[in-house]
C-alpha cells in the first residue's frame, strides 16, 4: 500500500472514510452534541446523551482492545503525548461550550449542515476554521503561549488507567475495558433508550469510527518513514487547515484532518439526499447571523486551548481516556448550558 500511495494521501484516506461515516451519523442517526445537550436541558430527553455515552464506551473499548493486541501505541497518540493543562482544558472547554450555543452548532455540526444546504453553517465553518489558525499561530498565538504556554511534547502522559493500574495493580487494559462496559451498559440502562434500536447503532459505529482512526494513523506511522502523528477525528484546528490547504494545495499536502473534513461533508450530502432533507438555507436576520460568527470564533478559540473540540476531546481524547476528556467535556457542557440559557431565558429573574 505505502508502494502505491504517499503516505499524507493514505492517512487522508482514512480520515476520509471516517468522516464520511461521521456525516451519516449526523443525518441519518442524528448525533449531534447541541442537540443532545438541548434535549436533556430542555426537553428532558436523554435518548441522545445516552447515544453519546455508548459512543464513548464503545471508543474506549475497541481502543483498549486494539492496544492490547498491538494494534494501536496509546502512548503515541495525540491526547496522550503532551503535557496535560487542566486550566487550559477548562477555560477552553468553557468557551467552546458557550460559542457553540450561540452558533447553535459545533465544528463537526456545522460541517454536517453545510453537507445538507445550509449556508448558515458555511459562515461558522469559515470563521471557526480563521480563528482556529489565528489562535495557533496568528495573532493570537502570543497570548495563548503567555497565558496558558506550548503546549509542549511530554513522555508518559499519564491516562486515567494507567493511574489506576498503579493503585489497583489491575493491567490498563482490563480498567480501560471495564471503563467502557460502564459507559456502554448504562447507556443502556434506559428503557427509551432500548427501544431506540437506531440511536444504538449509530452511536456505536460512531464509536468504532474513532478507533479506525487511531488503527489507520499508526499503522501508517509504524510501517511508513515520514514520522507522521497518530490522530483521530477532530473538528476544530482541522477545519483551518482544510481551509488552508484549499489555498495552498500545490504547495502542500492532505492529512488525515482534510480527509476526515472532506469525508463529514461527502456523508452528509449523501445523509441528507437519503432523507430528502437537502435544500439550501440563509439567514436573514442580521442580529441571528453576529450571533453565530461570534459563537464560531470563540468555538475556533475554545478548541485550540482545549486541545479539541466535542469530537476530539469529548470522543477521540475519551477514548484514550486521557485526563483531559472528562474535564474538557463537563466544561464543555457547562459553557453550553450557560449560553443556552442566556439565548432561551435570559439571564434576569434567575432565581
Amino acid at each position: 500500500m505505502l508502494d502505491l500511495l504517499p503516505e499524507t494521501s493514505l492517512v487522508a484516506f482514512v480520515g476520509m472514510f471516517g468522516g464520511i461515516v461521521l456525516g451519516l451519523a449526523a443525518r441519518l442517526g442524528r448525533f449531534c452534541t447541541l442537540g443532545a445537550l438541548e434535549d436533556i436541558y430542555y426537553g428532558s430527553n436523554a435518548v441522545r446523551l445516552r447515544m453519546w455515552g455508548i459512543a464513548i464506551g464503545m471508543a474506549i473499548l475497541s481502543t483498549y482492545g486494539l492496544s492490547a493486541l498491538g494494534y494501536i501505541d496509546l502512548s503515541a497518540t495525540l491526547y496522550l503525548s503532551v503535557a496535560w493543562n487542566p486550566w487550559a482544558n477548562i477555560f477552553g472547554g468553557l468557551l467552546f461550550g458557550y460559542g457553540m450555543a450561540l452558533a447553535g452548532n459545533c465544528g463537526y455540526g456545522a460541517l454536517a449542515r453545510l453537507g445538507g444546504g445550509d449556508l448558515r453553517a458555511f459562515m461558522i465553518v469559515m470563521v471557526m476554521g480563521l480563528s482556529a489558525y489565528i489562535t495557533i499561530s496568528g495573532p493570537l498565538a502570543y497570548l495563548r503561549i503567555w497565558t496558558f504556554g506550548a503546549g509542549m511534547p511530554a513522555l508518559n502522559t499519564p491516562s486515567i488507567p494507567a493511574t489506576l493500574s498503579g493503585v489497583s495493580g489491575l493491567s490498563v487494559t482490563v480498567i480501560g475495558a471495564t471503563i467502557g462496559l460502564i459507559f456502554i451498559i448504562t447507556s443502556l440502562s434506559s428503557a427509551p433508550m432500548l427501544r431506540s434500536k437506531s440511536s444504538v447503532l449509530w452511536g456505536a459505529v460512531v464509536g468504532l469510527v474513532i478507533t479506525s482512526g487511531w488503527v489507520g494513523t499508526q499503522w501508517v506511522a509504524s510501517n511508513g518513514f515520514e514520522g507522521l502523528p497518530v490522530v483521530s477525528h477532530s473538528f476544530s484546528a482541522p477545519i483551518g487547515a482544510s481551509l488552508l490547504y484549499l489555498m495552498t494545495a500545490s504547495g502542500n499536502s492532505v492529512s488525515f484532518a482534510t480527509g476526515s473534513v472532506l469525508g463529514v461533508l461527502i456523508g452528509s450530502l449523501l445523509g441528507s439526499l437519503v432523507k430528502g432533507h437537502f435544500r439550501w438555507e440563509a439567514c436573514d436576520d442580521p442580529r441571528e447571523l453576529g450571533r453565530q460568527i461570534f459563537g464560531a470564533a470563540a468555538m475556533g478559540v475554545g478548541s485550540v486551548l482545549a486541545l479539541g473540540c466535542s469530537i476530539g476531546q469529548g470522543l477521540s481524547a475519551f477514548s484514550v481516556l486521557a485526563y483531559s476528556a472528562p474535564v474538557t467535556l463537563i466544561c464543555i457542557m457547562l459553557g453550553a448550558a450557560i449560553g443556552l440559557r442566556q439565548l432561551i431565558q435570559g439571564f434576569r429573574n434567575i432565581g
